[in-house]
Parts: C-alpha cells; structure tokens; sequence
C-alpha cells in the first residue's frame, strides 16, 4: 500500500530529481505566497495574523508539502537501487532521535537556536547529497541489448514470492543464499 502512496515503485532519475524538486519549491513559494496575501488584508495594521485565522491553511499546505517531498525522495531512493521502505523511515527516525538528543543535551546541539547535532547534520547532508548526485542504479537486474531495447534474457511470467516477502527476505538477510554477485 505504501507503495502506491509515496511512489515506492517508480524511479526518478538525478536531472528529473533535481529539478522536480526546484518546481516543487516554487511551488510551494507560491502557495505560501497566496495564504498569506489572503489573510493579510484581514489583520489590523501591526498585528500579527492569528494563529486560529491561519493555522488550517498552513497546516494543510505544510502536509501536501511533504508528502510531495517524501515521493520524490523515495522516487529517487528507488531509482538508485535502494529499497525506500527501509531508507526513508530509517532516514526520519535518525531525523528524529537525533532531535531529542540535541533536546535533552543543548551542549550537543549545533548551536544556542539549533535542534539538531553535527551527527544528525551530516546523516541528512551525505543522504541528500547520495539523492542529488549518486548514480542511477540498475534497473531489475536487466540489461538492455540491441538497438531496439529488449532485455536480454526473457521477463519472467511469475513470480514465486511476492514483493513484500522479497523485501523482507532482504532486510532481514535470509535470502543470502539467492543473491547474484
């Protein structure tokens, strides 16, 4: 199901990334733009806007903000040869964990107004560079021949295992004895 949610099983590519992501943002610029052009004209001049005249707008903008984030990452992550389903939630719980370490110890922490520590930084920093910059991985295992594009070896008619299954046969590492090097 998470599949058809987040794009688990789409690739995107680095150029296609890349500027998905420019679009993404401008468009979002956009839109935060607009809501608060919208409820501007509403304040008393030197008020700040209330945070219950604005907060569902936002809070709606916010969440469609980064459900298009994490499709495009897992589209990306896919399209590397990784497994999103193993990657980005592990990528959110470092997010997360490194956030109540840099709560709970302030000394850790980048700085006085930072949540986060250089752990945590560079976790994000290598993942988001790996997203921008790694090359695309193969694609099923197939290569393609001739001019015309056809794989090599013929596309199997079924398969054995569902993807689920084969998911968790290789995370959990009891598939070694199938695996091609």
């Amino acid at each position: 199901m998470l599949g058809f949610l987040f794009g688990f099983n789409v690739r995107l590519g680095r150029m296609q990334f890349f500027l998905a992501t420019i679009v993404l943002a401008i468009v979002m610029t956009g839109i935060c733009f607009a809501i608060a052009s919208y409820f501007y004209p509403y304040n008393p001049r030197a008020a700040l806007p209330s945070a219950a005249l604005i907060g569902w707008p936002v809070i709606v903008a916010g969440l469609g903000f980064a459900y298009m984030t994490f499709t495009l990452q897992s589209m990306r992550v896919r399209d590397i040869g990784w497994d999103p389903v193993c990657v980005i939630p592990a990528w959110v719980a470092i997010l997360i964990l490194d956030k109540l370490v840099a709560g709970k110890f302030p000394a850790l922490a980048l700085g006085q107004d930072h949540n986060e520590t250089i752990v945590g930084a560079a976790v994000n920093l290598v993942l988001l560079l790996a997203l921008m910059f790694w090359p695309s991985g193969d694609h099923d295992g197939a290569a393609l021949g001739g001019a015309a594009g056809r794989p090599d070896k013929p596309a199997p008619t079924a398969r054995a295992a569902s993807v689920a299954a084969e998911r968790l046969a290789r995370v959990s590492g009891s598939d070694s004895g199938r695996r091609a090097f």
